[in-house]
């Protein structure tokens, strides 16, 4: 027999390998997958039809739907300009979808975005219930004008100049 590389040797013990009872069955549930909201940012090729982008928002809702999913929304952003170029494109084309599937669902959305030639990148997270996602704003609000009976008319006011000391014109070089 041969050497043990563990100090300790248990012997071995048939009965404790046999099984105490029946295995439970009967009141299980059986999940087959639970519904998660999720939502994807699609950043789009902006050189591409419309109907192609149209036609891949409609391909998502299939494979959503059919996965046994709900869908709830689509806000298309539109043509936004990049923070820096993505296959040298200075602008994209943003969706935001949200949904709720399977995770199985979701795998098969994202393995079909990957192919997609049109889909620059794309994102997918869980939904934050309560949460308002919105596209955001091109251009900021510009502050509503004061009505003029109310501002100060400004009073010109006379500025005269400091009174500077001679400037030094000589250089060190010269001699006196």
């Amino acid at each position: 027999m041969a050497a043990a590389s563990c100090p300790v040797i248990a012997p071995f013990c048939p009965e404790r390998c046999q099984q105490s009872g029946p295995i439970q069955t009967v009141g299980r549930k059986e999940v087959i997958g639970t519904l998660t909201t999720y939502e994807i940012l699609l950043m789009l090729d902006p050189e591409g039809a419309e109907a192609h982008q149209d036609d891949l928002i409609a391909r998502v809702r299939g494979l959503v739907e059919q996965g046994g999913g709900t869908w709830r929304s689509h806000d298309a952003w539109g043509r936004r300009r990049l923070a820096y170029e993505i296959a040298k494109k200075p602008e994209g084309v943003y969706h935001l979808l949200v949904f709720g599937s399977s995770a199985e669902t979701l795998d098969e959305v994202s393995r079909v975005l990957k192919i997609d030639d049109a889909v620059m990148r794309h994102l997918a997270v869980k939904h934050v219930e309560g949460s308002r996602t919105s596209a955001p704003r091109d251009e900021t609000p510009l502050p509503a004008a004061a009505p003029a009976a109310s501002a100060p008319t400004p009073v010109p006011v006379a500025v005269t100049e400091p009174e500077y000391p001679e400037a030094n014109t000589r250089s060190d070089d010269e001699e006196e």
